[in-house]
């Protein structure tokens, strides 16, 4: 039971490592820099690592070693990496991964089958240098280094491309489905590894066994309650106080799945993954409903989690230089040619494959979950989990500049410059998305000489998968086709407002039909994220929404500071 004294210093120690880890998420956020990085080093410096040199007796006075307290804190913990691996499991798009299974599955094949096997030689032929740990199956462990350098970071991915106005492209769905089955081949193996490391658990079960029951229990989340997410949801929104009644039920199948997977013997989080995989892939589930959870989940629980990695153990004491180089470079060596490969062989340029291939590199918070999970299992010891946590957020830090550098050009497209009179509709008649797409491509159809019809079913089959809202009331339906050599435009204004299932609940106004040729990705995502630039300026919004003519649009866009840093 907690004392007055525990409780204290329990909310004390919440107090001072929510606000520290905010304070320099924020921090690294405005350097461009992931938000993790600044949560991590809170942890770090209300840690043993410094605040534990600095002055001693005060931070075991912060916090101490009370039982009591150490366990309420660990049961924070827990949920918090459950609610994460919601989010992770929400950010995956099955009919995404569908659309593209073929480039998708190559390129994940190549991009986890690659580090995996370096990760699995290396490990078994030099576990001593790895820090196996005295007594350690040697099998179970190189199965373990080989998933940890495998491992993508589907959240981390997600916001590195969002930043990067490279979400909505076929690029970023291509990475982003590519990592999706890294994710959940990389869980699947190991929940394995767990299930091995127990050998027959608690409940007397054989790990075989073990296996074939969350074999049955994955069919059954993403058959059962993925149709009850399309049941449930429509009428939560319609009949509760919104998001309360969402959240509320999607949390509580989160808490519910999570435990049936830890009963099973393979960890809580593996349960909630599947939840967020059933209820992000559901039709009910809005771009709105998403946010929701990732911001409560990612702005509250994760910079607790990720703080509380540095009160665990001293980073200085336990830093081995040669250990990380090695984990550092093993790693981002065998993902980022694995990937490159699989993107080459599907048709991409070099330049755009390496892009491709350091996007699938970055490892962030799922590398670090991954980590602190083998060693509370006692699997690996204190110096690999450092050199794991510090490899997750380098991998992390270096994606972003890394694709932008790749996906450079040097004479790069500009909207202003593809616009033209006759691909301007200042008054959109249609009230739906699929109705505004359907007149785009009538417009289109007179532009190209290719059938409306045809145009219509391309961009529509992709909006279907994954939608083109931006946000501020902009959208980009686009499509690659091979009957295009040069990009095409068309632009609609909508006064009454349409719904495109934009993250922010806005109708859009303005609508972008995007068409570019087939081999020519370079051009769809210098043309996105050009519109994007140029609407995140929020002078450029009413002056466009409201030109109801070419003329007065192009000197509306013309307006954007070009120079702005996206």
């Amino acid at each position: 039971m907690l004392t007055t004294h525990d409780i204290a210093i329990f909310l004390l120690e919440i107090g001072l490592l929510l606000g520290l880890a905010r304070f320099l998420g924020e921090i690294a956020r405005r350097y461009g820099q992931p938000m993790v990085v600044g949560e991590i080093f809170a942890g770090i410096v209300l840690g043993p690592t410094v605040f534990g040199t600095v002055a001693p007796e005060f931070q075991r006075t912060l916090f101490p070693s009370s039982d009591a307290v150490i366990i309420t804190m660990d049961g924070l913990t827990t949920v918090a990496v459950v609610l994460l691996l919601l989010v992770a499991g929400i950010e995956i798009n099955l009919p995404s991964v569908w659309r593209q299974r073929k480039t998708a599955f190559l390129v994940s094949a190549l991009g986890m089958v690659l580090p995996f096997s370096i990760g699995y030689a290396v490990a078994w032929q030099f576990s001593g240098f790895f820090g196996i740990e005295p007594g350690g199956d040697k099998v179970v462990f190189a199965l373990f280094i080989g998933t940890a350098l495998s491992i993508s970071a589907l959240p981390v991915i997600a916001k590195t491309l969002m930043d990067m106005n490279l979400l909505k492209s076929d690029m970023g769905m291509l990475v982003m489905a590519s990592a999706a089955l890294n994710d959940i081949i990389g869980w699947i193996i190991f929940s394995i590894i767990i299930s091995l490391l127990s050998g027959v658990n608690g409940h007397g079960r054989h790990p075989a066994v073990t296996i074939v029951y969350v074999a049955v229990f994955v069919g059954f989340m993403l058959s059962v309650v993925r149709w009850l997410f399309n049941r449930v949801l429509p009428w939560l929104e319609r009949r509760t106080v919104w998001p309360a009644g969402v959240l509320g039920f999607v949390f509580a199948c989160t808490m519910f799945a999570s435990s049936v997977t830890e009963w099973l013997g393979v960890h809580a989080v593996f349960g909630a993954f599947l939840v967020g995989i059933a209820a992000g892939d559901g039709h009910y589930l809005s771009e709105r409903a998403k946010d929701a959870i990732e911001q409560f989940t990612t702005n509250i629980f994760a910079p607790l989690f990720f703080a509380t990695i540095g009160l665990r153990i001293d980073f200085a004491a336990h830093f081995d230089g040669m250990l990380v180089l090695a984990v550092f470079v093993l790693a981002s060596i065998g993902k980022i040619i694995g990937c490159s490969i699989g993107a080459y062989w599907s048709d991409y340029s070099p330049r755009e494959s390496f892009a491709i291939g350091f996007g699938m590199n970055a490892r962030g918070a799922m590398e670090i979950i991954l980590g602190l999970l083998a060693l509370e299992f006692g699997l690996i010891g204190e110096r690999l989990f450092v050199a794991l946590v510090i490899m997750a957020i380098g991998t992390t830090m270096i994606s972003g500049p890394a694709m932008a550098w790749f996906i450079r050009e040097k004479k790069p497209l500009r909207l202003a410059s593809l616009l033209k009179t006759t691909g301007y509709l200042a008054n959109l008649t249609g009230e739906t998305r699929e109705e505004v797409i359907g007149e785009l491509a009538q417009a289109a159809e007179v532009e190209t000489g290719i059938e409306a019809e045809h145009i219509f079913k391309e961009v529509w089959e992709r909006e279907k998968v994954f939608g083109t809202a931006l946000g501020g009331g902009i959208a980009v339906p686009h499509a690659r086709m091979i009957e295009i050599t040069s990009p095409i435009v068309i632009v609609g204004r909508t006064v009454i407002g349409v719904d495109f299932d934009a993250i922010d609940g806005v109708p859009v106004n303005l609508v972008f039909l995007l068409l570019t040729p087939k081999r020519d990705q370079g051009a769809q995502l210098q043309i996105l994220a050009d519109i994007a630039r140029i609407f995140s300026c929020i002078d450029i919004r009413p002056l466009a929404f409201a030109a109801d003519n070419y003329r007065t649009f192009l000197d509306a866009i013309r307006r954007a500071p070009f120079a702005m840093r996206t």
